[in-house]
């Protein structure tokens, strides 16, 4: 028996990745609706209720909109926008962190964001099991490819090559920042600093921690214990047990489409600082992987089928 989803906003950058995953898997039946139709209400009134799944790929207003089109009690949805990841009702999507039958048994589902994944897939773990404090000033400095910004963005960095950084979030208030505190267990909002840089896609999320200074902390190598064994298993998210072997790290621009997340613990010689470091795709774990990721777990399926790993 197949499961039915349509993709509401699949001409988008995560519509169109999400497509390209599912292309080709007979456990799933495509609903599409050809260019005329694709933003007439009443058309995707009827695909959103004819779907066992849904999938928003849509502005916060418009992801709200289609979910109040639902008039039946068995459609589900993953919303990818950041309507719903703290709202309450839905499940936040990330398998890892909040169990994978909670995700395979929710009926709302709303992806977590790129950057969070990072955030949260590093320091969540240790928050929960008192390895570092809940009541800590985390800050978060992280760099994305331009495709996380949509086709403004995309069509700004491509026109004008010229750019090669670009800071934003300078206001402070960042639409981030409210799941990376919630789904970390923090009791105070991290500060969060983000930038884009000149390559289509990729991500690195780091957290320096001054460990001699934090109060309950413990040293490098047991948070680094902590998060092998509470990822021990995952086939998407590994734990790098040493340093880059060329003491580097490197955010190419010919990165390949991936749905997996690679997480870092570096420290000093003398333990008093480390640096929490997460590697991934934007557009893969940092989107439309993990909608898919949680469409397999919905679906009663391997979470890894037809992900980039």
């Amino acid at each position: 028996m197949t499961t039915s989803v349509f993709i509401d906003g699949a001409v988008g950058t995560t519509g169109l990745e999400i497509a390209e995953r599912l292309a080709g898997r007979s456990e799933f039946s495509l609903i599409t609706l050809e260019e005329a139709r694709r933003k007439d209400e009443a058309a995707r009134r009827e695909a959103i209720n004819d779907a066992d799944v849904v999938i928003l790929c849509l502005p916060d207003d418009a992801a709200k909109e289609s979910v109040a089109m639902i008039a039946n009690d068995r459609t589900r949805v993953i919303d990818a926008s950041t309507a719903h990841r703290v709202a309450d009702g839905w499940t936040y999507g990330f398998p890892e962190i909040v169990g994978r039958e909670t995700v395979a048994n929710a009926k709302r589902v709303s992806n977590p964001g790129c950057y969070p994944t990072g955030f949260i897939g590093l320091l969540a773990p240790l928050v929960h099991n008192a390895l570092l404090p809940a009541a800590w000033p985390y800050s978060v400095n992280a760099v994305s490819g331009y495709s996380g910004g949509g086709k403004a963005l995309i069509g700004r960095f491509e026109q004008d090559r010229d750019i090669a950084w670009r800071g934003y979030g300078l206001t402070f208030g960042h639409k981030h920042v409210a799941e990376m505190q919630r789904y970390s267990g923090l009791m105070i909002a991290p500060l969060f600093s983000p930038a884009v840089i000149a390559a289509h896609r990729g991500m690195v999320v780091e957290i320096p921690l001054p460990l001699g200074v934090m109060p309950g902390s413990v040293p490098p190598e047991l948070l680094r214990g902590a998060l092998t064994q509470f990822y021990e298993g995952s086939k998407v998210v590994t734990v790098a047990q040493d340093l880059p072997a060329d003491g580097e790290m490197l955010m190419r621009g010919s990165m390949e489409p991936w749905d997996g997340l690679t997480l870092h613990v570096m420290g000093s010689a003398d333990g008093e600082q480390a640096r929490l470091v997460a590697v991934l795709d934007n557009l893969g774990k940092g989107a439309s992987g993990a909608a898919v990721q949680s469409l397999n777990l919905m679906a009663g399926l391997d979470e890894t089928a037809g992900l980039r790993l």
